[in-house]
């Protein structure tokens, strides 16, 4: 089962539906998750979306997305995430982030609509990517993340555009 939960404006919950039906150029509200994995020097682990992804191929972004399934919870579904992605493990998740949401449209139309938590926790493990989910990884400080994603948005997934800097303004310095 891939399922996504799907949300009414408020955010309750009003149905599933499978993720790959979900995307399109009419996408509507559903839940997700947005992760920063950090290293013992603060670093954030990002990740380039695989090329041959639906949307956002190729770009830059946090260390992991996905999607809860239905009665799943947040961290569940990082942690079952985590291990499809990057084969890593995680300890010490909070949430930053807690009610985020955007919309966006990627070059070829398709649409994210999400209500997405942002969540920051310690990385467990070295990183061993599924290709399918991601062309390249690197480690970069939280300053220097928030510079570059000011300065090259183009770079970047659109979540973490907008997620990035709200961190920054809520006081999260990559601790």
């Amino acid at each position: 089962m891939d399922d996504v939960v799907l949300l009414d404006a408020g955010g309750r919950a009003i149905g599933t539906a499978p993720r790959r039906s979900v995307h399109t150029r009419d996408t509507p509200l559903h839940r997700a998750f947005s992760l920063h994995l950090l290293d013992g020097a603060g670093r954030t682990l990002l990740t380039r979306r695989a090329l041959t992804k639906t949307t956002w191929p190729g770009v830059w972004t946090n260390s992991c997305c996905g999607h809860p399934q239905p009665r799943e919870d947040e961290s569940g579904a990082i942690e079952r995430r985590l291990g499809e992605e990057l084969g890593v493990r995680v300890r010490g998740l909070r949430c930053v982030l807690p009610d985020f949401r955007y919309r966006a449209t990627d070059a070829s139309g398709l649409v994210e609509n999400e209500l997405c938590p942002v969540w920051v926790g310690r990385i467990e493990g070295e990183p061993c990517p599924d290709p399918d989910e991601v062309a390249e990884w690197a480690w970069i400080g939280w300053d220097d993340l928030v510079t570059a994603v000011r300065a090259a948005p183009v770079v970047f997934s659109p979540w973490a555009v907008l997620a990035v800097p709200a961190m920054a303004e809520a006081g999260f310095r990559g601790d």
